[in-house]
């Protein structure tokens, strides 16, 4: 296993009178995949913000590659952590290209244009991420699949050590949803770049991560291996219901078996 990449102790943090997150710690390591999960408002958003210090502030500490969060300048952070946030259904005026450049401002000086090196890492971005055929069209005539892709390849070219996804497959159809897990299957497994992802879909959780952090409340309920986490008393803890769970054919892992009306 690499070396610590997120080191997060005791951390707890408070929009207005509400504590969102309570003494909240996580161990990631370099080249690891983490899905954070949790029933709604357990604040899964609210730590990925708080890592990539859109929100920030605090009690404990976060760091990142040994470092505490606030010694970071922003361009800094960028050339650490990339993310991908919540898909809201608005389009950005510009181009596939244009927007996967946009990618590359830690390394740019806002009166430089984009070098060798900015071009290689779009190019780079788009053919890994597939979206090099519609590099000239405008994100607001995208499929959802392909805007969720294009935002990951987005983030790639940024060449950050680690990815930050906020339910990265929501709105997505089946074929879709499958060809972003495998992208960011083969981003983590291929580039070794550290991907920690927030989704309430717990079967591809345990099927895609090494690691599963499951808050509730704001705290955590359970962290740990992912194959540990599919035990019916912990699910039905986090989520207050009950679970079927078998086994999944292909991969032999425990899943949640579908329920029926």
């Amino acid at each position: 296993m690499g070396n610590v990449i997120i080191d997060i102790s005791s951390y707890s943090f408070r929009i207005g009178d509400k504590e969102i997150l309570k003494e909240v710690s996580l161990t990631v390591h370099e080249g690891e995949y983490v899905s954070i999960v949790g029933p709604n408002g357990a604040g899964k958003t609210t730590l990925l913000k708080c890592i990539s210090r859109i929100h920030r502030g605090g009690r404990g500490s976060i760091a990142v590659a040994g470092r505490r969060l606030e010694e970071y300048s922003q361009k800094e952070l960028a050339l650490k952590v990339s993310y991908v946030p919540q898909a809201d259904g608005r389009h950005a005026p510009f181009t596939v290209r244009e927007f996967i450049l946009m990618g590359r401002y830690p390394y740019l000086s806002p009166f430089s244009p984009p070098g060798p090196s900015d071009t290689g890492a779009v190019r780079e971005a788009m053919e890994v991420t597939g979206t090099s055929e519609f590099s000239e069209r405008f994100l607001g005539t995208l499929s959802g699949g392909e805007r969720q892709k294009v935002y990951i390849a987005a983030a790639l070219a940024q060449e950050a050590q680690v990815l930050l996804l906020d339910e990265p497959t929501t709105f997505l159809d089946p074929r879709h949803e499958s060809d972003i897990y495998r992208l960011l299957a083969g981003i983590n497994r291929e580039r070794g770049v550290t991907i920690v992802s927030v989704t309430h879909d717990i079967n591809s959780a345990v099927l895609t991560s090494r690691t599963v952090l499951a808050l509730k409340g704001g705290a955590v309920a359970f962290c740990g291996p992912a194959e540990e986490f599919m035990n019916e008393e912990i699910l039905r803890n986090i989520y207050e219901k009950s679970f079927s769970l078998m086994q999944h054919p292909q991969y032999g892992r425990t899943i949640i078996a579908p329920e029926v009306p």
